[in-house]
């Protein structure tokens, strides 16, 4: 849900490799790397009607609407992204127990609401330990060099 950048393609290449069905909900403008999208799985969709988007997801993920280095287009993509948070009306044309995802730092009232982010179907504190165990499991691959 939202910007169509490297957390975008990161899912993207993942469905390519594994098969799954991926539904990004992209503003106009801001969808991701034509290369990237292109490849073995024709699962993967581009719409900009988030609510379509995230009908029968498992999970529905989302990244800040300005990562570093955009700053300076800040009020811009706040304006385009409007309509692309993950809040509890969203939520409501999702199923029940969809997965609510954030690769984190997050802007609580921006691209998710802290209602959602701290709520039952959250799974974003979870995975940012899981992202933690992996990138020391890096670390110490590159540091012992095994």
């Amino acid at each position: 849900m939202g910007d169509g950048n490297n957390v975008s393609h990161s899912w993207i290449n993942a469905a390519h490799v594994l098969g799954f069905e991926l539904v990004l909900a992209c503003p106009d403008g801001y969808h991701p790397l034509p290369e990237i999208v292109e490849g073995p799985n024709k699962k993967i969709r581009i719409m900009g009607d988030p609510k379509k988007a995230v009908k029968a997801a498992d999970a529905i993920n989302t990244d800040v609407w300005a990562s570093m280095g955009q700053e300076h287009q800040r009020k811009k993509r706040i304006a385009a992204f409007q309509g692309f948070q993950v809040n509890q009306d969203l939520l409501k044309g999702a199923r029940r127990d969809v997965l609510v995802m954030h690769c984190l730092p997050a802007h609580r009232g921006e691209e998710i609401t802290s209602d959602v982010m701290d709520g039952p179907n959250s799974v974003v504190f979870d995975q940012a330990e899981n992202k933690m165990h992996l990138h020391m499991a890096v670390l110490e691959k590159l540091i012992l060099r095994k």
